[in-house]
């Protein structure tokens, strides 16, 4: 089962069991799928949409105050792929990216990033490189 066909089927079970919160959520998801050109969406194409949607929601949420929740949100994340944590990122980096072979350790980013894909975000990896020795 796609990550569409899977909303698709969350929203027919969050009709059914009224809850208004996650099937509004879902319908946005859906709607956005409608802008794109493909009609049958890949798991990455739809991953890039609900990034899309969650740092628009972060961005509202931020100009709101820190105290302001989101249930809209939740739903959302929950699509989302497991990220990698910090240390394992660090130590991923330490065993296989030798940074003296760079110019710039930023340089090493895109190997980074290939290797870790959609389950790092890269302003973690970039703060991971700039702390490092």
């Amino acid at each position: 089962m796609t990550l569409q066909e899977k909303i698709k089927a969350d929203l027919t079970t969050a009709m059914k069991a009224r809850d208004d919160e996650r099937k509004e959520a879902l319908r946005v998801v859906i709607g956005e799928f409608g802008r794109l050109p493909a009609k049958e969406l890949t798991d990455d194409a739809v991953l890039q949409v609900l990034k899309k949607l969650i740092k628009s929601e972060k961005e509202v949420l931020s100009r709101q105050g820190e105290s302001a929740a989101s249930p809209y949100l939740e739903v959302l994340e929950a699509y989302l792929p497991a990220m990698a944590s910090e240390t394992e990122i660090a130590d991923w980096i330490r065993a296989n990216i030798d940074l003296a072979g760079y110019k710039n350790k930023m340089q090493a980013m895109g190997d980074i990033m290939r290797h870790f894909g959609a389950n790092a975000d890269g302003k973690t990896v970039q703060k991971i490189l700039q702390d490092m020795p």
